[in-house]
């Protein structure tokens, strides 16, 4: 099967819409800049796929960011995502997590903050507390205050693939949605096993066979950084001139890395120089 697309598919004869989303290779970089914790792997797969998931959702050309945050040993945990389904993700955590540890072991008391940026209009924000058994749970609670719409979600994550299935019901006055809760019944009964090793068509069949359902061109999710040695250099300028030459002076260079995807940025005495416009320190006798 090809892995890191996500399908969009309609039912004919009910306003019911789904989205399957399965991940590898992109899910696989997103772990290789750090040595995560098995839960935290499992975490972050549910969250790129949720966040795929959301991303199919949204009408506006923009970003999606969808941030856990808590006072548990896992402090965050983010994936940053676009309408062209590019993802990137990290997390931070302390201390030692068990390979089991539940939502709420992990975060402890917190909640999810789900942001909307479009490039045109105003940035949308809402707010879910994490008190709801799994990441799918929460979401789903999400759906219910902001849209308002029946929309059930399933998470699979195993720290080698990730996936996930969305079944919402369309905005319609048409008794078609009452089918809602039936193909609900049907999605609910995917396993994750399935959804590792099987193509969306197949998956699809499984699990609607006697419906009528059509399946849409897939869209590739992949991975990229935002990073670059230009950002770098603007974060650096933020910072006094006096304060960036005092760490040069004491460590012979600049390092920054980035979080997402651990690439180290070098900076040294001539490169600092270039990024306040000065001459070197050494250059001034004329």
């Amino acid at each position: 099967m090809t892995h890191d697309m996500l399908h969009r598919y309609l039912f004919d004869d009910a306003d019911v819409r789904g989205e399957v989303v399965q991940l590898q290779d992109c899910y696989q970089q997103v772990l290789s800049a750090h040595d995560y914790p098995l839960a935290v792997q499992h975490l972050l797969g549910e969250l790129m796929a949720a966040t795929s998931l959301l991303t199919a959702t949204i009408k506006f050309t923009g970003d999606i960011s969808v941030q856990l945050q808590g006072d548990g040993p896992v402090s965050l945990a983010v994936i940053n995502g676009n309408n062209k389904q590019v993802m990137r993700g990290v997390s931070r955590w302390d201390g030692a997590i068990a390979d089991d540890a539940s939502l709420q072991q992990m975060l402890g008391k917190g909640y999810m903050v789900i942001t909307l940026t479009p490039d045109e209009g105003e940035r949308y924000q809402g707010i879910v507390s994490l008190d709801h058994p799994n990441l799918a749970a929460c979401l789903e609670e999400y759906f219910n205050q902001s849209e308002q719409l029946p929309t059930q979600i399933q998470l699979f994550a195993n720290g080698k693939q990730a996936a996930g299935m969305l079944l919402q019901v369309l905005p319609s006055k048409s008794a078609k949605n009452e089918d809602y809760e039936h193909l609900s019944t049907l999605t609910a009964t995917i396993k994750a096993e399935e959804l590792y090793t099987l193509d969306a068509e197949q998956v699809l069949h499984r699990l609607y066979h006697q419906e009528q359902v059509r399946l849409f061109d897939p869209v590739d999710v992949t991975f990229k950084c935002s990073c670059s040695r230009e950002r770098s250099a603007a974060a650096i300028r933020t910072i006094s001139q006096a304060e960036v030459e005092q760490i040069l002076a004491e460590e012979g260079k600049i390092e920054m890395g980035c979080e997402y995807c651990s690439v180290m940025y070098t900076f040294d005495g001539i490169d600092i120089a270039s990024i306040y416009a000065i001459s070197p320190s050494n250059d001034t006798a004329q």
